[in-house]
């Protein structure tokens, strides 16, 4: 049977499809032609920067890190290119343990080159570039080069390194950078957004010293360039650039050839000494010793010498100027008879009688002169030290009262110095016991307890720069100014020097009169006192104050005997001065730890630095090696005139020496100091 086809409905079907058909694509070609243009009329703007940003890159320049300068324009810490071989973990092909195993064979790499670069994984991202090889030679650079395309994701770089010429020297205040960690990449994203983008591109800031203070001033201003890059992400060629501009120069107050010197006196021994002018706070030394090289900490320190660095007994990485706290001992002594003089409590002429000790609720405290120093007044308790004539001002004042007025001199308060890190020490008092204690008889103040205070032992515990704060504020009639150690930061554009911190007149924390009784004494002490050898045939006059310090007591029957005693468990040596006697122009506070007497081991040390500042001679070599053995006080051999003294930089030939400050003045502008500088000075 044969079936008809209704051809009509067949057309009909088919017509719809086509209709169908044409109305899909229809609208296709209107969807096609309206996303055409959105994206060419509306979005054309959006769309060109996006492709210009995937054909270019904008990559931040980071800044040359800006100069540390000595007083009189030596560089203390510079800069230098050099290349380094980084890897960036991201972007590896095989393992990260092969594929250093395999550049090992291209470029040496030692255990601690491994070790430093865990550390630096563990630290960062593992997207950013991290080197595994610094400071390369020529030859492996070149060898690399031949080979680099068997590692991706390595590569050379040229970045810049911190240097610090003198390794050891002044390490303590100079400081030094490192690589930023994670804790402070988190502490910047709360920076304004400006300071986060001058930071873009950094991998290393200040950790220590004046490298972490004036961190602002030395990083310098970022620059930016716009570079063409390939498909993979390398960089073509430059379009256009915004260069870096370099950080200001930090011209320091520290004279570094007297820093040298007391270091060099010093020797192996540890302590600390500080000296300042007077009359506007400028730190003219400021030592610790022993120190430590920061070269070892720009490129992140090895585990071998951190460990030692950390674990010495010695501990060269506390900054003993800034952070040790001591007991006074009788460098105390001119204070305490100040505020005995400013509170009414004594007279200049009051004489008490010294039977060699003082009783005192049954206990009886020991003078250091068995039998006595007989009658004695104000001017004879400095001169000779009497244990006895503090005993009893003690006793008379309070510990209160000693508080009040000896807090005025900055004991017990932080100074405010221009690095920090700086401790608070310890000047007790009532309320200080009631609120350092749990227990109710531990907060309890003993009358007993004050009588030790009044010689400097006891509670009391300073650091060396709170007691040289203190002799200079004393040796400035009583005028307290703010310590400092950076003088001035040079504009590295402008090359205008801006002082560091504005000259104003201090605070008087004492009366003229007043004074002038403790100097008369203290000049007395250098004079026919305890430190006289010290200072026979000075070409000035100064004033002085020794002290010796216990670090573990002695009992009542007991005598103190340095050779039974443990060396760390020996006496500090201290020592206060400042010269010249009529107008001074530098004040010292030093301590030599566990070296016994301050007359022996520590007053040479500083009558040496005033004389190379004050007159520009120089101890002789063989008085150098018997000061460090605490066997001169006098100056032994011939004294030599700083300008025959060579100033050697390490690895370099001798150039030309440098003038002491008292002798030649630094200029008042500073491009005038650098533009004075030898050639190669300049180019450090």
């Amino acid at each position: 049977m044969t079936e008809l086809r209704n051809v009509e409905a067949d057309l009909s079907r088919f017509r719809l499809r086509v209709l169908a058909a044409t109305l899909v694509v229809v609208i296709c070609f209107i969807l096609l032609a309206s996303r055409l243009v959105y994206l060419q009329v509306y979005r054309h703007a959006d769309l060109q920067e996006q492709a210009e940003n995937n054909r270019t890159a904008i990559v931040p320049v980071v800044p040359n890190r800006g100069l540390i300068l000595d007083r009189n324009g030596i560089v203390l810490a510079t800069n230098y290119s050099a290349y380094t071989l980084e890897i960036m973990p991201s972007r590896i092909k095989s393992t990260l343990d092969q594929t250093i195993e395999e550049l090992s064979g291209v470029v040496e790499i030692q255990a601690r080159d491994k070790r430093r670069f865990r550390k630096l994984l563990d630290e960062s991202k593992n997207f950013e570039s991290l080197p595994i090889r610094t400071r390369l030679t020529d030859e492996e650079v070149a060898r690399f080069a031949a080979q680099s395309w068997r590692f991706p994701g390595v590569d050379i770089k040229a970045r810049l390194f911190r240097s610090y010429p003198y390794g050891e020297l002044a390490s303590h205040v100079i400081g030094y950078i490192g690589r930023v960690n994670q804790t402070e990449k988190k502490a910047m994203e709360d920076l304004p957004d400006d300071v986060q983008a001058n930071y873009r591109g950094t991998e290393y800031i200040g950790k220590l010293g004046i490298e972490q203070s004036y961190e602002e001033q030395l990083h310098g201003v970022t620059g930016v360039e716009h570079v063409e890059t390939s498909a993979g992400g390398r960089a073509m060629r430059k379009l256009a650039s915004h260069p870096a501009t370099p950080g200001n120069t930090v011209m320091m107050s520290i004279d570094i050839k007297l820093q040298k010197l007391v270091e060099d006196m010093f020797g192996d021994r540890r302590g600390a000494l500080v000296a300042i002018d007077p009359s506007n706070g400028e730190i003219l030394a400021f030592v610790s010793k022993p120190t430590f090289d920061p070269n070892l900490f720009v490129d992140g320190i090895d585990t071998e010498n951190w460990t030692a660095l950390n674990e010495s007994l010695d501990k060269p990485l506390l900054n003993r100027a800034l952070r040790g706290t001591y007991p006074p001992g009788s460098t105390y002594k001119p204070f305490m008879a100040l505020a005995a003089l400013e509170t009414g409590k004594r007279t200049p002429q009051q004489s008490i009688a010294d039977p060699g000790f003082f009783m005192f609720g049954g206990h009886r405290f020991r003078d250091d002169k068995e039998g006595g120093h007989g009658s004695v007044d104000m001017y004879r308790s400095i001169v000779q030290s009497c244990d006895t004539y503090y005993y009893i001002l003690a006793n008379d004042m309070g510990v209160d009262l000693m508080h009040d007025e000896l807090m005025k001199f900055g004991f017990g308060e932080i100074t405010g110095i221009d690095i920090s890190g700086e401790a608070r020490g310890l000047l007790p008092s009532t309320k200080w016991k009631r609120n350092a204690y749990r227990k109710a008889e531990q907060q309890k103040w003993y009358a007993g307890e004050t009588i030790s205070l009044g010689i400097g032992q006891g509670y009391n515990n300073f650091t060396i720069l709170q007691l040289a704060a203190a002799t200079a504020t004393l040796a400035n009639d009583g005028v307290k100014m703010k310590p400092h150690l950076v003088k001035q930061v040079v504009d590295i554009v402008t090359r205008a020097p801006t002082n560091a911190v504005r000259q104003t007149v201090g605070e008087r924390v004492a009366k003229p009169e007043n004074i002038a009784v403790i100097r008369n004494a203290m000049v007395g002490v250098n004079i026919e006192g305890t430190s006289a050898s010290a200072y026979r045939g000075a070409a000035y006059t100064s004033g002085g104050k020794t002290g010796t310090a216990q670090v573990v007591g002695i009992a009542q029957d007991k005598k103190y005997n340095a050779a039974t005693v443990d060396e760390r468990h020996r006496d500090h040596a201290l020592f206060t001065a400042y010269a010249p006697a009529e107008k001074p122009t530098i004040a010292i506070a030093m301590i030599v730890e566990n070296a016994g007497f301050g007359a022996q081991n520590a007053a040479p040390i500083a009558r040496r630095a005033m004389d190379y500042y004050l007159t520009g001679m120089y101890p002789s070599e063989e008085d150098m090696a018997l000061v460090r053995q605490g066997k001169a006080t006098t100056p032994v051999g011939k004294q030599r005139p700083v300008a025959q003294v060579p100033w050697v930089a390490p690895g370099s030939a001798p150039v030309a020496p440098v003038a002491p400050v008292a002798a030649a003045p630094a200029s008042s502008a500073a491009s005038a100091t650098m533009s004075a500088l030898p050639a190669r000075q300049r180019l450090q």
